[in-house]
């Protein structure tokens, strides 16, 4: 499994100028080792507020961490309940048939 690079607020900001200064997009991807969108997604966070841009690194607090995996934990228990209802209607199916070709004998 890769690991994924972490770039300095300082690096992207490099990265970001030297599109300024006349370079392609494709190109800066190639010699940096980065994804297109993630060239986007820097560009738009610069444009947006050059002042704090990069500044969190990417981390996310204590508390939204435990939300998003409190979130994901719901989803996981949702898609598990619906599975092992629609197993429960099936099995309820084939218990009544099962039943109904017993009394026919």
């Amino acid at each position: 499994m890769k690991t994924r690079k972490k770039f300095t607020r300082e690096t992207k900001i490099s990265i970001l100028r030297e599109l300024e200064n006349g370079k392609s997009a494709a190109q800066v991807c190639r010699e940096n080792g980065i994804h297109p969108s993630m060239l986007s997604k820097w560009k738009l966070e610069y444009k947006e507020n050059p002042r704090i841009a990069f500044s969190s690194n990417g981390n996310i607090s204590k508390p939204e961490a435990k939300l998003a995996e409190s979130e994901r934990l719901i989803g996981q228990l949702y898609a598990e309940n619906t599975f092992l209802k629609k197993v429960l209607a099936s099995l309820e199916t084939k218990l009544h048939e099962h039943q109904k070709q017993r009394e026919g004998n």
